[in-house]
């Protein structure tokens, strides 16, 4: 599975990912392309084992990820205080991979139905339903379940994640 994490500005958001998503599944590769070097380098340090700067870097990055994990801004152009091109904004909408986008209000857009949640909050769920999708890719072992309460969930980096 080819994951990709995009981030802009500072690269807080992709840094929370990328750890997250080691922690989950520390044997899965990451990539990180960010906006800019800032926020290129925080995701870096979070772990990404790869990662690129700029338009052209989404843009090939993205079309050949499985999973694309980002701010949900990074789908609108000119956001993230203008970082987001819109050839940026059309690469990574356009490309074939299942989109895990979080939603962010600095952005000037609001998700009618989505319930308000802190970053860490978004960030966790988001790395859950990514590593659901990646373990899901080939079929589930025994051991990919837990009982919790009476309810079958999957294990995933020790959160359990309802799937009866």
């Amino acid at each position: 599975m080819n994951i990709l994490v995009i981030d802009a500005q500072g690269g807080g958001m992709g840094r929370m990912l990328v750890e997250g998503l080691k922690r989950a599944l520390p044997e899965q590769a990451v990539t990180a392309v960010g906006t800019n070097a800032l926020a290129t380098s925080a995701m870096l340090k979070a772990g990404a084992d790869q990662a690129a700067t700029g338009e052209n870097a989404i843009r090939v990055c993205a079309a050949t990820a499985d999973i694309i994990l980002a701010p949900i801004g990074m789908v609108l152009a000119d956001a993230m205080l203008g970082e987001v091109t819109a050839d940026m904004a059309v690469a990574i909408g356009r490309s074939p991979a299942h989109k895990i986008l979080l939603p962010v209000a600095r952005c000037q857009t609001s998700v009618v139905g989505v319930q308000k949640m802190t970053m860490a909050e978004a960030v966790e769920r988001a790395v859950a339903e990514a590593a659901a999708k990646i373990i899901l890719v080939n079929a589930p072992k025994q051991t990919d379940y837990l009982e919790v309460g009476g309810v079958r969930c999957m294990n995933v980096g020790g959160l359990g994640i309802d799937v009866d």
